[in-house]
């Protein structure tokens, strides 16, 4: 069999191209919704054609997983969220603080998307489904966060996820900045010192030594 080969070059025009498809996306649906972003509308902006999307991503459901997914770690490197920098803190009121400016940040590129995804599931079941993935997903990222905490004496594994998970639901997230005035900043640290109250043992290292 034949070996398929594909040259630097235009393996990197391909990444420019995904890119380009993506930030076109992201900007069509933040603007205009789901629903009345086409993809003819993003090729165009992108400067690609309609196949070309649909031979990158398959449906607009998939393109907008693709947005999502840049949004949250805010850039196009394969990097996941939590392999960036900010998670390599070990104190844990450092580590809340820095995931409370990272989760602030992520917020702010991908909550929009985010709930046109759960408002669009209500008629469409591969969002319906896409849905249903971003919800376990924020369930396996609020248990990493729990787990590299020392929780309060009493408080189970999945109380305390079940805590995290509520506050990381961009809905919060949009109803507090956009419906309450709240900055994003702000947002960022009720977030970190919500948790360090209702999840972070405040004398792990004093119960320690008894």
């Amino acid at each position: 069999m034949a070996r398929t080969y594909q040259s630097p070059e235009r393996a990197a025009q391909a990444q420019r191209t995904r890119e380009a498809i993506i930030d076109a996306a992201t900007t069509a649906f933040l603007e205009r919704g789901y629903a009345a972003t086409t993809i003819a509308a993003v090729a165009r902006n992108a400067g690609v054609s309609v196949p070309t999307i649909e031979a990158t991503f398959g449906t607009k459901a998939r393109l907008l997983r693709a947005a999502i997914d840049v949004a949250i770690v805010g850039d196009h490197e394969s990097i996941g969220v939590l392999d960036r920098g900010w998670a390599i803190a070990t104190d844990p009121r450092e580590f809340l603080d820095a995931l409370g400016v990272a989760l602030r940040d992520a917020q702010l590129r991908s909550a929009g998307l985010v709930l046109a995804v759960f408002e669009g599931g209500i008629v469409d079941d591969e969002l319906q489904a896409l849905a249903e993935q971003l919800v376990a997903q924020r369930l396996v990222t609020a248990g990493w966060i729990v787990d590299r905490l020392t929780r309060r004496p009493g408080l189970t594994r999945r109380d305390a996820v079940d805590t995290v998970w509520l506050l990381m639901d961009s809905a919060v997230f949009v109803r507090l900045t956009r419906d309450r005035g709240w900055t994003p900043a702000r947002y960022g640290r009720w977030f970190a010192a919500t948790v360090a109250r209702l999840v972070l043992d405040p004398e792990p290292t004093r119960r320690s030594k008894r």
